[in-house]
């Protein structure tokens, strides 16, 4: 298996990630029902915040935490939904990518799900 290298890795990525979680049946409801995502626009965004995170090229703006914090008022983001999240995350990169990057992209995601869940608790 390859690394992570590119944009088009990373949008490729992202894309077999929402593939499971708008299917899944414990957090898909945040993306269909909550806030209806319009993934035209938002998988490139998060494929930009991801480009801006493992391949060091700054092209995201945005602020992921504000996001998620007006997403835990229209609907609470308990652990079990960061856990599912980072479990089909973690299951997508593994089943497509292996390598440093591919590593990078599991540990980062780790310590931001840690991150939502510490300020979350924290405005609640």
């Amino acid at each position: 298996m390859k690394d992570i290298e590119t944009l088009e890795d990373i949008t490729f990525l992202v894309n077999q990630f929402y593939k499971k979680a708008i299917i899944d049946p414990t957090i898909s409801h945040f993306f269909t029902d909550v806030v209806q995502l319009n993934f035209e626009k938002h998988i490139p965004n998060i494929s930009s915040f991801w480009e801006s995170i493992l391949v060091k090229k700054a092209t995201y703006s945005g602020n992921p935490m504000l996001k998620h914090l007006e997403l835990n008022a229209l609907s609470p983001l308990t652990k079990a939904h960061f856990d599912r999240w980072l479990f089909l995350w973690k299951d997508t990169i593994e089943h497509y990518f292996s390598g440093e990057l591919a590593n990078e992209a599991i540990n980062r995601a780790q310590q931001i799900g840690q991150l939502m869940q510490f300020k979350i608790a924290k405005h609640s």
